[in-house]
């Protein structure tokens, strides 16, 4: 199964409390942090909500 190299490149200071909730629930504390998670649905979703706030990369 493929996995995600999420990295945390935008604050979300200023935006949406759902929006800071789902940064943390991804795993981030720190901004330019990367995370690794396997890919899946509902990570996927995670990621969608805050793409504007995240960098995503598939690696094998």
């Amino acid at each position: 199964m493929a996995k995600l190299l999420i990295n945390y490149k935008k604050s979300a200071i200023g935006y949406d409390q759902r929006q800071k909730d789902t940064i943390k629930a991804l795993g981030f504390r720190k901004l330019n942090q990367t995370v690794e998670h396997r890919d899946s649905p509902e990570i996927r979703g995670m990621i969608k909500r805050v793409s504007h706030l995240v960098a995503v990369r598939e690696v094998e």
